[in-house]
């Protein structure tokens, strides 16, 4: 009888152990690779997507937001954003050669300035780019959308360019690539 319940306390501990480290080591933020491929055009974003997990996401600083307004973020969580463009673009009207840029924003209330810069590979969670090695910087309105739990960055197309979408909490914003 001694036995039995010395086999199933080790099991419990083993299970309360399991369950403890899972929960510690699990990923808060999972690294997702989104691939546009249409219109002879190859594009690749590798991010880490955050959740809103009841944070006040975006707004001012004194709010504690998580991004605040006027500040640079990262375009999701961990290391930095990259994009990589197989051709040469405009991204919202500016010309970016083919390559892999590392991508951030400054967000406002009315529009986000969304950055391209060449210094890529770095995986420091708040590290600011070097801002000198901007290649494009662009300004993009910032829409209304149905609360999104997950930063979720998508494509789509329509007959003037390739839409790359970027949605969390209740925004959306839009910016517009087209092949040179």
């Amino acid at each position: 009888m001694k036995r039995i319940l010395y086999i199933v306390l080790a099991f419990l501990l083993v299970c309360i152990a399991a369950f403890f480290l899972y929960n510690r080591l699990a990923v808060k933020s999972p690294k997702e690779t989104v691939t546009f491929d249409s219109q002879d055009l190859g594009i690749d974003v590798v991010y880490s997507r955050p959740y809103k997990r009841g944070r006040l996401i975006f707004g001012e600083e004194s709010e504690k937001a998580l991004v605040p307004y006027g500040k640079y973020w990262r375009l999701g969580a961990n290391a930095a954003t990259e994009i990589t463009f197989d051709k040469a673009v405009t991204v919202a009207g500016k010309s970016v050669p083919a390559g892999t840029y590392r991508m951030y924003a400054v967000p406002g209330r009315e529009s986000f300035q969304i950055s391209l810069n060449s210094e890529t590979g770095v995986s420091a969670a708040h590290e600011e780019p070097d801002y000198s090695k901007d290649v494009a910087k662009v300004d993009v309105p910032v829409e209304a959308a149905e609360e999104t739990e997950q930063f979720t960055i998508s494509f789509s197309n329509d007959t003037s360019a390739v839409n790359m979408h970027m949605t969390w909490d209740k925004i959306r914003i839009r910016v517009p690539i087209v092949v040179e």
